[in-house]
């Protein structure tokens, strides 16, 4: 007796599983009965983008896409397939245990894409990368690396001082860093005929160096303060909160904040929840957990600290919780996880409003004119 495998149905519905690189990308087609029907390269671009969703639609209704680096060289396609009307999986890289086992190819990755959403292991919703948190985003990366570089610039402009002409290193000496700045990009070396002129012209460059960058931090600040006030003023409003921690939580939540699907999950996301940490006759431990959005777990404790030290209700939890007995760490970490709750809660409150708003918002009214000629 032999068996066939069943005909495709021209009509099944489809999964499309892309792995992308900066100048191609490999998909794979398999239909919800897990049978893969075809794999095929595009170019990353425009027409390789329309090419590759052309290609999909030919096999059936779609199901999803399930694509890699939605957040890297999967964006383009990823706002290409939206546009199209499709639904888009964010794919994480394969197991590596299964790579060393099966090994690797891109028309293998493709088709691991494919089959983690058709298994239901992929679910992320990718961000839409097309609205105000998408700006945030690249000034936060203009701004942090500004830092790194202003302090970098701080930190050589003193290393410098330690070995240069004991007359000049006893005049910069106990100075503050702003008058120390001051001080040095003011220098006028001259001629370089000295190692004393010398080190005047690199600590003059490194003070320039440092005011530029104030500068350009300052000019990032001011309009990652106005968006975050536009996007989330309830937000902006808690204690602790300024513009660089809240451009950093909505940079998490992206445009919108639906995708992520509980508070529980955004403080887990923000590596602020609680883990068990019991073992035999050891019960009801926790631990902290060291995994999620690092950058944004930092904003959280930088928050921490601030409501430690000024906010009353927080001043007064931390001395409930110290006569109790709690090590100060494990304070932290609760307030962390109190914070995220509210965090949560106040994004979520500006996405509601933002979203009735525009409910409530006419369509704009076609003039005489142009409704004459429609």
């Amino acid at each position: 007796m032999t068996s066939s495998m069943p005909a495709p149905d021209a009509r099944r519905k489809v999964i499309v599983g892309v792995d992308t690189h900066k100048h191609v990308h490999v998909a794979v087609t398999i239909d919800v009965w897990g049978i893969r029907l075809e794999d095929r390269s595009f170019a990353a671009d425009s027409g390789g983008y329309r090419q590759l969703i052309a290609w999909a639609v030919g096999f059936g209704p779609i199901e999803a896409f399930g694509i890699e680096g939605t957040g890297s060289y999967g964006a383009g396609l990823t706002s290409a397939v939206r546009r199209a009307g499709h639904r888009v999986i964010e794919v994480n890289r394969g197991d590596r245990r299964a790579r060393r086992a099966n090994g690797k190819s891109d028309t293998l990755d493709a088709e691991l894409a494919a089959r983690s959403v058709l298994a239901g292991q992929s679910t992320a919703v990718p961000k839409t990368a097309d609205g105000n948190v998408e700006m945030m985003r690249q000034l936060k990366i203009a701004r942090d690396t500004a830092v790194k570089a202003r302090t970098s610039a701080i930190i050589s402009l003193k290393t410098i001082i330690v070995n240069t002409p004991a007359e000049l290193r006893e005049s910069l000496t106990g100075l503050g860093d702003k008058t120390l700045i001051d001080r040095c990009a003011g220098f006028r070396p001259g001629l370089l005929d000295s190692p004393t002129a010398a080190a005047k012209h690199t600590l003059r460059a490194l003070a320039r160096r440092w005011l530029f960058l104030n500068d350009e931090i300052h000019d990032h600040d001011r309009h990652l303060d106005q968006l975050t006030a536009d996007t989330s003023p309830t937000l902006r409003d808690g204690f602790g909160v300024g513009a660089d921690t809240a451009a950093e939580m909505l940079i998490i939540f992206g445009d919108d904040p639906n995708r992520i699907r509980s508070e529980a999950a955004f403080a887990k996301l923000c590596g602020a929840c609680p883990i068990p940490a019991s073992s035999g006759m050891t019960t009801g431990r926790h631990r902290l957990y060291r995994g999620g959005h690092r950058q944004a777990n930092a904003a959280l404790y930088r928050s921490t600290i601030v409501r430690m030290r000024f906010h009353q209700p927080t001043i007064d939890y931390v001395a409930r919780r110290t006569a109790e007995g709690m090590p100060k760490r494990e304070i932290i970490r609760c307030i962390k996880r109190f914070l995220a709750r509210e965090i949560y809660q106040r994004v979520m409150t500006d996405h509601r409003a933002r979203h009735v708003d525009s409910l409530e918002t006419p369509a704009p009214s076609i003039p005489p004119a142009l409704s004459a000629a429609v």
